[in-house]
């Protein structure tokens, strides 16, 4: 299936100051696959090894030695003639042998024409950990779930991707149905590839939750095998507490929903745990909305959010004739599926996001995203209604400012406030960014 990320990782490739790569990015998001996809299309071999399976080149950088010996080494061990420029070198699950991290530094230094590349699903457990980090030897990239542009690709709706990309708003809004129906799917089939593949493969909606539920009990044995074993059942409670606390009208995370008197301190690390592992994003309260967002955070209150839309809705059991069918996906559980919805899409962007809220205030802006030299408030709507009483009472007191409104309705722009279709609007981001 086809990845935006293959693009950035053939530009790694081609990049003068090329380093050894560390892909990041949760467990089943299919980072393996793509590093042996973009093996198989840009190299004439491809060399994997996966610590957690093979004792034996574990042992290689155990040993340590120069690097020179280190690919003579995989090369006798893989049967492989390791070339430079013809040979990617995939180290996987590098969380389970942290010398090969270390070895990292001096590919890099002693020999920069060999083209590695390593990944790990807990990889940010391990550098939060005991881990040496190569600081300054190694390029770094973060791969998500499938997007909803992505998914459009898996189910072969290729020129619907062109016309969002063209961004004829004509055209798109009278073809709006079409992706309203398709964004229905997303929300229930999800980002990961496994689930998207069997979806695509028409295996039915039955096998697309067994897998969803498969992943997230795959995480829960994450929990289990590696995280401190005092921190698990913290980890378990926040864990299970996102989807209810995105269901309320403040989504703000509130620790007390824990627990009653449940304190920070109790739970930090547990988030942080979370975190790390790629499970769940953080978005911090910025106490305005003018450059640079960074300025105005405030670590004090954030939300929480799953990495994947499909997921959440397997962890609550919404059933497929709600997600698909019925006309209240877009409003039930007070717009959770659509915020993490953004948001995840949001993330694959690479910019800053944050959401403002003021103090024993009514007034709440969903998100707000720096591009460039200009920053944006973000409503997010989960259905057609556009009425915005925090919005609109945000915008009198920063008239300088222009609104996006991502909601169920067709593109239209009123001047302050710029709506966005949910489904067209990280397209139309992608085009300012160019722009």
């Amino acid at each position: 299936m086809y990845r935006a990320v293959i693009e950035d990782l053939r530009r790694w490739k081609q990049s003068a100051n090329r380093k050894p790569l560390i892909l990041q990015g949760a467990r089943q998001v299919g980072k393996t696959y793509i590093l042996k996809e973009f093996g198989r299309l840009e190299y004439a071999q491809t060399v994997h090894v996966s610590f957690d399976r093979d004792e034996k080149a574990r042992q290689f950088f155990n040993e340590g030695g120069s690097a020179e010996r280190l690919i003579r080494l995989l090369s006798a061990h893989t049967e492989t003639d390791i070339t430079p420029a013809d040979t990617l070198i995939i180290l996987d699950e590098i969380q389970e042998c942290p010398a090969a991290l270390e070895a990292l530094k001096y590919f890099q230094e002693e020999m920069p024409q060999y083209h590695i590349v390593v990944a790990g699903s807990l990889l940010g457990i391990s550098l939060h950990g005991n881990a040496s980090f190569p600081v300054g030897k190694v390029d770094m990239m973060r791969m998500f779930p499938m997007t909803y542009e992505e998914f459009l690709v898996a189910l072969g709706k290729h020129n619907l991707l062109k016309t969002l990309q063209e961004q004829d708003w004509d055209i798109i809004n009278t073809l709006s149905d079409n992706y309203i129906d398709l964004l229905r799917q997303y929300y229930y089939v999800g980002g990961m590839p496994e689930a998207v593949l069997a979806y695509s493969e028409g295996r039915g909606l039955q096998e697309v939750r067994q897998i969803q539920e498969r992943i997230l009990s795959a995480y829960r044995y994450d929990f289990s095998k590696h995280a401190p074993a005092n921190e698990v059942p913290r980890i378990n409670m926040v864990w299970d507490s996102i989807p209810a606390q995105l269901a309320k009208d403040n989504k703000k995370f509130i620790y007390g929903a824990l627990k009653k008197g449940a304190r920070a301190t109790q739970y930090e690390d547990a988030i942080q745990w979370l975190i790390d592992a790629g499970l769940v994003y953080k978005v911090n309260r910025v106490s305005d909305i003018k450059m640079p967002l960074k300025f105005y955070e405030d670590f004090s209150a954030f939300k929480l959010f799953t990495l994947d839309v499909g997921l959440m809705g397997a962890m609550v059991g919404a059933p497929s004739s709600l997600v698909l069918i019925g006309n209240d996906i877009f409003k039930e559980y007070k717009g959770a599926f659509t915020e993490l919805f953004v948001y995840t899409q949001l993330a694959t962007m690479g910019m800053p996001v944050y959401y403002h809220s003021v103090d024993n205030s009514t007034i709440e802006i969903d998100f707000a995203i720096q591009m460039g030299e200009a920053v944006y408030p973000v409503e997010v709507k989960a259905e057609v209604n556009l009425q915005s009483k925090s919005l609109k009472t945000f915008m009198e007191s920063h008239p300088e400012l222009k609104a996006l409104r991502l909601s169920m309705q067709n593109h239209i722009d009123q001047g302050w406030v710029e709506n966005l279709p949910l489904f067209a609007f990280k397209e139309a981001l992608k085009a300012r960014q160019v722009e």
